[in-house]
């Protein structure tokens, strides 16, 4: 409930009193959870203790036993204090703490309930003298709660362990995670042997051998072979991937059936595998808005129950039958238990961890509780065209160098691919790879400078090289570029970029490149707008180009020829007109507007600074992802409702049943022992409708 928190070890929350969990999971529990084997010990042997107090509370004047009322209240007190002061002693201290930190929660009503029951019991066996007539029965005795105790503490162990052991499986969806990278790699040593060595012994650019039926070690290419890689574990997607010689191959993801050899690329914590793990077990600790209802909630809580035990006493002692003190303080102690909120405590945070577990399953990865939340509220979703909608790997289509220049075309390409070698840009790649596949040799560039939007400049043997688009040569003042040619804006070269060329200021050509829009991009478009999501285009691209992928995905709100900075004022002027907005990106240039959002949607496939601006990514890039996480975050939404709803009517009505408002009309007065068995069901059932999230349909 509190990410704040942080302390070494395991513990408990000095705020909430609830277990503390842990920062960092390796993917082999080093041993059991402390705390949950100290609490399954402590509720066993309060368990064997308070069956025979309960017993002899209950039926032991009718039972045929041949003990006195003095002599079972001695037994009941022999029995019950171990189970009261040893088995809660755990409660105890944090009701001490919530009372040291004046943070009210609901060890601080388990510990006056069980607290006033125990040591009134104590009283009334060791003192029974200093009892007035009206807190004895009919038979002139003082009634003892030793039972009560008991079983009141029993019931909250019992909770305690169940809570601890539904924690322990939101945790194994990290370790399920890290138990994918495999702990070996077979390393390629010189003379071409092999040696198998550890995982944290592999280096950036080690050659490794990756055989069938063997998971990926680290995130590397391969440049030997080819297989078919199942990345389901990390996307979902059930399909193994065809890979060859250039592909990349990601940490963790299963060989199927080729042998290859590959070249490590991230290792240890750079992995996407360990980012991945990182980020759901940062999210599973942050906080939901929703969750500042329950903390306000909570905040009022606990004095108001407080009160409401007070006023029961009073009722009950001034107008209560008799024995009126003795009805007065079940009623009290009834209305502490049976109002305590680790129900509603466990609301919110229960349902996050298990849809970031289920999440991270599925492709899915989630930064923060609050954009899971907020996603599901999102009406309008403003989308990058490069590497989001189309696959981002475009490739050069054609060249055209001006008559005159001086310059051929392999020229051409030859000093674009220099200048760009340098730039993150998928047109600057595909230039290069088109330079490579041809066989030329590039030059080193000096005073290399990137503009964001505009393009790439630098020198190149002594050449002022520019490339980019024709505002940006203008703003270098080339000359020559009114006899550029247009870009076709239809046909088959409608959805192609220009990149142009000036040498020494002067205009020398341009270079047509293509890109294809993802297989799954069309149905992902239909089905977010079918949800009833409105969907913008906003990208850095030439019009024509832009308006060519939309038409092709039925995208009717279009902006192209936006730069970088005002991707994000195009998405803070949507959030001024009232709507909740998502952006959705993979490139450096899209990390403002992805900030600006209220969710920043990342495809795994982009750089490092779109994803570290986004609340969510989506490991395999893939548009689908989108409609995956809306449907996560509409089951966690309305999961988090339903035990928030449970939470508030159980405590709406159990506290004036607990209160005795039936006993005029039913004469029905509840049992502290009923209402602690009603407080530990209403955990479990938070606990259990939360674990409901790791089989949603995705």
């Amino acid at each position: 409930m509190h990410p704040e928190v942080v302390q070494w070890g395991p513990g408990s929350c000095p705020k909430c009193g609830m277990a503390l969990e842990p920062m960092d999971i390796a993917a082999e529990e080093a041993g059991p959870d402390p705390e949950y084997v100290s609490m399954r010990l402590r509720f066993w042997v309060s368990a064997a203790l308070t069956l025979p107090v309960l017993l002899l509370g209950m039926f032991g004047e009718h039972a045929g036993l041949s003990v006195s009322g003095a002599s079972r209240h001695w037994i009941e007190l022999a029995l019950a204090s171990p189970v009261v002061l040893w088995g809660g002693w755990p409660f105890f201290e944090r009701f001490w703490a919530s009372l040291m930190n004046r943070s009210p929660n609901m060890f601080t009503l388990i510990g006056m309930g069980t607290g006033a029951a125990y040591l009134d019991s104590v009283a009334a066996t060791v003192f029974p003298q200093w009892f007035p007539a009206s807190f004895r029965d009919a038979g002139g005795a003082v009634p003892v709660y030793f039972e009560a105790a008991a079983v009141i503490t029993t019931l909250v162990l019992l909770g305690q362990v169940l809570e601890l052991r539904a924690r322990q499986k939101t945790a194994g969806a990290i370790r399920e995670l890290l138990k994918l990278a495999p702990q070996v790699a077979h390393r390629i040593e010189g003379a071409g042997a092999e040696a198998d060595v550890k995982l944290d012994a592999v280096m950036p650019g080690n050659q490794l051998r990756v055989r069938p039926g063997e998971r990926v070690p680290v995130d590397g290419t391969i440049r030997e072979g080819a297989s078919a890689v199942d990345e389901s574990m990390l996307t979902g997607e059930p399909m193994p991937v065809e890979k060859g010689a250039g592909d990349n191959v990601t940490a963790g993801t299963l060989n199927t059936s080729g042998s290859f050899v590959m070249e490590a690329q991230r290792v240890g914590s750079e992995t996407l595998l360990a980012h991945i793990v990182k980020l759901v077990s940062e999210a599973q600790r942050s906080r939901a808005p929703m969750q500042r209802l329950a903390d306000k909630v909570a905040g009022i809580f606990v004095p108001a129950v407080v009160a409401a035990a007070i006023a029961a006493f009073a009722v009950w002692a001034i107008w209560g039958p008799e024995p009126r003190l003795a009805h007065a303080l079940v009623s009290a102690v009834s209305v502490l238990i049976i109002a305590c909120p680790c129900a509603l405590g466990l609301a919110t945070p229960m349902s996050i961890m298990v849809a970031v577990g289920r999440g991270a399953h599925a492709g899915v990865l989630i930064r923060n509780a609050e954009a899971l939340e907020t996603l599901a509220k999102v009406n309008v979703l403003v989308i990058d065209k490069t590497g989001t909608l189309t696959e981002g790997k475009p490739r050069v289509a054609s060249l055209k160098a001006v008559k005159g220049s001086g310059i051929g075309e392999d020229e051409l390409l030859k000093l674009a691919a220099s200048v760009e070698q340098a730039s993150e840009h998928p047109l600057a790649r595909a230039i290069v790879l088109a330079a490579k596949e041809k066989g030329l040799t590039l030059e080193a560039a000096t005073h290399f400078r990137a503009t964001p939007g505009g393009g790439a400049e630098g020198r190149v043997a002594g050449r002022r090289v520019l490339a980019g688009t024709a505002k940006f040569l203008r703003s270098r003042n080339t000359s020559g570029l009114e006899t550029a040619e247009p870009v076709p804006a239809n046909g088959e070269n409608a959805a192609a970029s220009a990149v142009l060329l000036a040498v020494d200021e002067k205009f020398a050509g341009a270079i047509l490149l293509s890109d294809h829009v993802k297989e799954s991009a069309l149905g992902a478009i239909r089905a977010l707008q079918r949800d009833g999501l409105e969907i913008l285009m906003v990208t850095g691209d030439r019009r024509e180009t832009a308006e060519a992928i939309a038409q092709q995905l039925a995208i009717k709100r279009v902006q192209a020829e936006v730069p970088p900075d005002r991707k994000a004022e195009a998405v803070q002027r949507l959030k001024n007109e009232g709507k909740i907005v998502a952006m959705a990106g993979d490139g450096v240039n899209d990390a403002p507007a992805l900030a600006a959002a209220h969710v920043g949607i990342a495809m795994g496939t982009g750089t490092d600074v779109a994803i570290e601006s986004a609340g969510i990514t989506l490991v395999k890039g893939d548009l689908q992802g989108i409609v995956r996480a809306r449907r996560l975050s509409r089951a966690t939404v309305g999961n988090i409702k339903q035990n928030l709803g449970f939470a508030f009517l159980y405590n709406a009505l159990a506290i004036p049943i607990a209160a005795g408002v039936l006993y005029p009309a039913l004469g029905l007065l509840l049992s502290p022992m009923i209402a602690s068995a009603a407080m530990s069901f209403s955990s479990v059932s938070v606990i259990g409708n939360a674990l409901r999230l790791r089989r949603a349909k995705l």
